[in-house]
């Protein structure tokens, strides 16, 4: 909170512009305040009797021009503003003349607020501006004030941070100020749509009004229906005089624009046609524009690219013009410069620019600035300076010893500036955090400490974080985890400090949020994440917004956000109507979308397919149309998959069992097992899934007698075996799959894998009735043979195995189509010599099925067995 109404304290908050401000004496200089040469001197005045009413009476005239013609720096000074004599005096000269008032005196008074805080170094303080707001309840613009008027006061004001919004705001301070720009903006739209002839409009007064419009919405003035109308009347004086802007004007300009859009301005045809006219100027001026210029204009092309503007060879030309001079320049650079440089260049790249050699000889240029200008950076530039360099990385910047230098240096800053950043800045390093762990860097004590000063902070500040900082934070959560970072109380404190926020921000959430939420949140549960009631709150506000927002994700969206409902059923979440609808609204994309998918989303979306189906979604034709779309892809994209990528392939295409046709089954398994075996380094849970899928493969093969290509895939099933001999693991499902390897293969299980077994009412009850019709049968129940899976009924005299199955053996539970751990465990009966009847459940209620399922069981122990097989009584 401010100290007193007129003091000098704090920081000034520079504005990113370098703008030029008018010296004390030009309100009374014949010349002008402005430039350039074409801007029209003042009015002159009238030769008339009412000459003297164009000045202040003689009293406010004294205090007025005594402001203008000296430096403000005090307490003094300030009080000197806040004169009722100086207000009194501005309304009764406006009142006397009237229309042809043209508003000299009030712009000279507002230029003098403009002049106290550019002296002070700082924007007026929430005191003063309340001082302040008391007498400007009477300042009201005119249609009838000439432009330099109004581009002057409208400039003062919003450069002085008379309309910036503090919190908490007074609710008078709030009326003034909506009635002050109101009319200011009524006043210069009406001036921009006079007909020419009535023109008074110059350059200079553009560039500032729509560097003043930008500035207001950028320090949290709203972005009103009549702010929007002034920027719309102003844009077509840009293109109308477009060659007369100098350097400094096209910087801003373009600045201004890429705030305004930046801030939630309309990209409209004629926002769109102005940036158009300015770009050219770019590459013209290029020689001319001063260091703070190439920063803005570099800022402004990463913005205005980030909120759409398409890549035309008139950005790219300003790009590369300006990347020259970034090199050329670089020993003028301030510490804000760089950093505002280097988050540019790191926007561009991430948004698709190209890393030419300009570009990379202006990174190398700047990141040993870095650690020369450590000292001077602000909390936020260091946040922003962290994320331009894990961005530079991940788009394919060496790991140089500068910029390794620079990072750890800025990391040690971190802790000590941690009592400084922002909620966006607390973000934007968690963020940045998780990334660089992502990307494989080690946990150094830098990194690790920085973290540990950060986590904190997110409890501390959970109410002012925005929907991005949100979505980007539980996302850095998910990663720091997913990267062996340890769930510390502080973790779990920020994790659960955040959940509850997603609720009261789910309206605010775009498309990429969303998705990242999701995927965030089961990232989280997958690596240990309780189900406390705020993430389970959080899903359930989350969950409707993907069928609200399903036109808008891009295919790596859709892809995630189907293994998002995969896992949520594999961790345990009930098949709500929330989840089938987001389902069904995102498959049918998967086919629109299907050449756009890369190898991660294809492997990806086939592993949830599979996982859904495995937790009993249905097999729509939507699902059907979908695997089918996949699946070609799988070969065409053979060599782009890393080893995690095939492995979960494998997994999917095996789990599916016979709902891949034959065929499209095998070549790409061969396809898949080649590559795999190709890699030396696998993680013990890719040889596993690997080696699962290539035993179910075996198996599909073996049961239409292929014995050629099943040598070829047991091969690979030995040598992945063999990487596993030294292994033993602690989980049942995972000592399974050994001993069913073993099995195949002829070979000594290293471990003896423990089963648990149930016995389901079904089983028991087909149990009892064949018994009662078989009372000498000998019957074994849950009977682990060769220490392969149980079998649910055995007849040890017969070598005969009786399986009630489940929906659970089926693909979706369509009770039709077996999926791959059924036709394993089948095949694997067979090979030891056991013959296999197959009972699905959906028929023990059927009468005709049980007198014919009876029978041919009769049939079977009574007579010597010829063959082994497995036969389906449907």
């Amino acid at each position: 909170m401010d100290r007193s109404s007129a003091g000098i304290s704090g920081q000034y908050a520079r504005s990113d512009n370098d703008f030029y401000q008018p010296n004390d004496h030009a309100a009374s200089s014949r010349h002008g305040r402005y430039r350039d040469a074409t801007v029209r001197q003042w009015d002159n005045p009238p030769r008339t009797a009412t000459r003297r009413n164009e000045f202040y009476p003689s009293s406010a005239a004294c205090s007025s021009q005594y402001l203008l013609r000296r430096s403000v720096n005090s307490a003094q000074d300030f009080n000197a503003l806040t004169k009722q004599k100086i207000m009194d005096d501005l309304v009764s000269q406006s009142e006397r003349v009237g229309h042809r008032y043209k508003g000299r005196n009030h712009g000279q008074y507002a230029n003098s607020i403009k002049n106290y805080t550019s002296a002070a170094k700082r924007p007026l303080n929430r005191a003063e501006q309340s001082q302040l707001m008391r007498l400007l309840q009477n300042f009201t613009a005119k249609r009838s004030w000439n432009w330099r008027s109004l581009t002057t006061t409208f400039h003062s004001f919003t450069s002085a941070g008379i309309f910036t919004p503090h919190k908490p705001m007074d609710p008078r301070v709030k009326r003034t100020q909506a009635v002050l720009l109101s009319t200011l903006l009524d006043a210069i739209t009406f001036k921009c749509n006079q007909k020419a002839e009535a023109w008074d409009i110059d350059v200079r007064g553009i560039a500032n009004l729509l560097w003043a419009m930008a500035k207001l919405v950028d320090n949290g003035q709203e972005l009103t229906p009549e702010l929007n109308e002034a920027v719309a009347a102003l844009l077509p004086h840009v293109n109308a005089l477009k060659d007369q802007f100098i350097p400094q004007n096209t910087a801003n300009l373009l600045w201004a624009m890429a705030k305004l859009v930046n801030n939630g301005q309309e990209r409209t045809p004629g926002f769109k046609e102005t940036v158009a006219a300015l770009l050219p100027n770019v590459n013209v001026q290029k020689d001319d524009f001063k260091p703070q210029g190439i920063v803005n204009l570099l800022w402004a092309m990463a913005k205005l690219v980030d909120n759409g503007q398409e890549q035309t060879p008139d950005l790219n030309k300003a790009v590369a013009a300006l990347l020259l001079h970034v090199n050329a320049q670089k020993d003028q650079f301030n510490a804000q410069g760089i950093a505002n440089l280097l988050w540019a260049m790191a926007k561009l790249v991430d948004l698709g620019q190209e890393r030419t050699p300009e570009l990379n000889e202006a990174v190398a240029a700047l990141l040993p600035l870095v650690n020369a200008r450590e000292a001077y950076f602000k909390p936020q530039e260091i946040a922003n300076l962290l994320w331009a360099m894990v961005k530079l990385v991940n788009n394919g910047q060496e790991w140089t010893p500068e910029l390794n230098e620079a990072m750890a240096r800025l990391l040690l800053h971190v802790n000590a500036q941690k009592a400084n950043f922002t909620p966006q800045g607390i973000a934007i390093l968690l963020w940045t955090m998780a990334k660089l762990l992502d990307n494989g860097q080690e946990q150094t004590p830098g990194l690790k400490e920085a973290m540990a000063a950060l986590l904190p902070l997110v409890n501390v500040q959970k109410a002012n974080f925005k929907s991005q900082a949100i979505a980007n934070l539980l996302w850095a959560m998910a990663k720091l985890v997913d990267n062996g970072k340890e769930q510390t109380p502080g973790l779990k404190e920020a994790v659960a400090a955040l959940l509850p926020r997603v609720n009261v921000q789910k309206a605010n959430f775009n498309p990429k949020q969303i998705a990242n939420l999701l995927w965030s949140m089961v990232k989280l549960v997958d690596n240990g994440q309780e189900w406390i009631p705020g993430l389970i709150e959080a899903l359930a506000a989350l969950l409707p917004l993907v069928n609200a927002n399903i036109a808008d994700f891009n295919p790596q969206e859709i892809a995630n956000l189907l293994w998002v409902m995969a896992k949520l059923l594999d961790n345990g979440q009930e098949q709500t109507a929330e989840l089938n609808n987001a389902v069904a609204s995102l498959l049918p994309h998967v086919n629109a979308m299907k050449g756009q998918f890369n190898a991660r989303d294809i492997a990806n979306l086939l592993w949830a397919m599979a996982k859904l189906m495995e937790n009993g979604q249905e097999q729509t034709p939507e699902l059907n149309k979908s695997m089918a779309a996949l699946l070609p892809l799988v070969n065409e994209q053979k060599d782009q998959f890393i080893p995690k990528h095939i492995a979960n392939l494998l997994w999917a295409m095996a789990k599916m069992g016979e709902l891949v046709e034959l065929n499209v089954f095998t070549s790409t398994f061969e396809s898949l097992v080649c590559k795999i075996s190709e890699k030396p380094q696998l993680s013990q849970q890719d040889i596993f899934m690997s080696l699962w899928g290539v035993m179910v493969c075996c198996a599909r093969l073996t049961l239409v007698s292929d014995p050629n290509k099943n040598n070829a895939l047991e091969k690979h099933m030995d040598a992945l075996f063999t990487r596993l001999e030294n292994t033993y693991p602690d989980n049942h499902e995972d000592q399974s799959m050994m001993a069913m390897a073993a099995s195949w293969l002829g070979k000594a299980c290293p471990v003896i894998p423990h089963y648990r077994t149930t016995m389901s009412k079904r089983q028991s009850d087909f149990r009892d009735l064949l018994q009662s019709r078989i009372p000498s049968l000998q019957i074994e129940e849950e009977k682990s043979l060769n220490s392969l899976p149980p079998v649910d009924l055995l007849l040890p005299d017969h070598n005969m195995v009786i399986e009630i199955q489940g929906p659970s053996h089926y693909v979706g539970g369509d009770f039709k189509t077996r999926n791959g751990s059924t036709l394993l465990k089948i095949t694997l009966l067979q090979k030891s010599g056991f013959e296999v009847i197959e009972i699905p459940v959906n028929q023990l209620e059927n009468r005709d099925f049980m007198k014919q399922c009876f029978d041919q069981i009769i049939t079977r122990v009574n007579i010597p067995l010829q063959g082994h097989g497995s036969v389906s009584l449907i």
